[in-house]
């Protein structure tokens, strides 16, 4: 449906670089960065509000690269809404169609149908400054979608939004999504990306640095920026070495790591994923684990329990549920075993 080709831009200091993005028909595509890097640029491509420097962008087989924004079957909705403030609702979502000189009977019908998709019929005859920020953007997304948009780009649509109106407008996201409409939703938040997406793309300086779906990208991280972004900390600068048969990683501190494999020997970046640590008062039985004994220096409370921080010579972060912590009887400065698999080890390619 859409493909982004050898896209690039330089705005300033700043440049996309290298943009090559395709998103299948009825797909619902996060793109997951952090502030300067890129992903509203690139969303102002796609709509063509900017135009890239070298590159192409296709749409269902036809090249848009210079294509007028009103010609494009893209719709956008920013983050700030971009609602008009002297318009009553029923002006704001109708105003596309007005524009087009549609007919009064059938700018009626469909802003009465998109208002009802979004929940808003109720709203109509109000004026935009009595509104919410969740019904601001719900008239935003209603404008947008009246258009019927055949692709509908979403600058960080959940980000001035309190807890239980962004939990209705991902409702209302994925529902959309579900009757086939294609989206491109840009965020910063990672608690999006898993809620919403069925693929999702990792966005830093300007370049795509790894995409795929949900559990490919966050469970498979391929540099460290991707892991943070995952909520892994336990990062540990590495010297791997092989004997015998068996690989195995140390850290400067002698912590030791066994590896199932690694792509080379010599320095490397290591991590290992936080839930799946396991913690006991004994050191397991199973040989084939990696175990390694620490002390508990800090408990802090969590989403679903507490992440102790451990000192083994480095620091290691681990989440665990309250009722565990209660069965091992787990206090501040306790002596704990951490137990993992092997394939809980995870070498990067990067080290940024």
């Amino acid at each position: 449906m859409l493909r982004l080709i050898n896209i690039n831009r330089r705005l300033g200091d700043f440049a996309l670089t290298d943009i090559n993005l395709e998103i299948s028909d009825g797909e619902y595509y996060v793109l997951l960065g952090r502030s300067g890097s890129g992903k509203t640029q690139l969303l102002e491509l796609i709509a063509g509000l900017e135009h890239p420097d070298n590159g192409t962008i296709i749409l269902d087989n036809l090249d848009i690269t210079r294509q007028r924004i009103q010609d494009r079957k893209v719709g956008i909705v920013f983050q700030d809404y971009a609602v008009f403030p002297h318009m009553t609702v029923f002006g704001n979502i109708a105003y596309p169609l007005r524009v087009r000189k549609a007919d009064k009977k059938f700018i009626a019908e469909k802003v009465g149908k998109v208002a009802a998709t979004m929940n808003i019929k109720h709203l109509l005859e109000r004026s935009t400054d009595k509104l919410s920020g969740g019904e601001l953007q719900r008239v935003a997304l209603a404008r947008t979608l009246i258009t019927s948009p055949r692709l509908l780009l979403l600058d960080e649509p959940l980000s001035s939004l309190d807890t239980s109106l962004k939990d209705d407008l991902k409702r209302l996201l994925r529902n959309l999504n579900k009757a086939g409409q294609t989206i491109i939703h840009v965020t910063h938040d990672y608690g999006d990306a898993i809620s919403l997406a069925k693929r999702v793309g990792v966005i830093h300086n300007g370049k795509i640095i790894q995409e795929g779906t949900v559990d490919e990208v966050f469970k498979n991280p391929s540099n460290r920026f991707v892991a943070r972004y995952a909520g892994i900390r336990n990062f540990f600068r590495v010297n791997i070495s092989g004997e015998d048969g068996l690989l195995t990683a140390v850290t400067e501190q002698n912590v030791r790591f066994k590896l199932n494999g690694a792509k080379s020997a010599g320095e490397s970046l290591l991590l290992v994923k936080s839930d799946s640590i396991i913690l006991t008062n004994e050191i397991p039985d199973d040989k084939e684990l990696n175990a390694i004994k620490g002390k508990i220096t800090e408990i802090i409370p969590s989403e679903s329990g507490m992440e102790l921080t451990i000192d083994a010579g480095d620091l290691f972060y681990v989440k665990i549920h309250s009722s565990d912590m209660k069965k091992l009887r787990l206090i501040d400065r306790q002596e704990v075993w951490m137990s993992f698999p092997r394939d809980a080890v995870v070498i990067l390619n990067g080290t940024f």
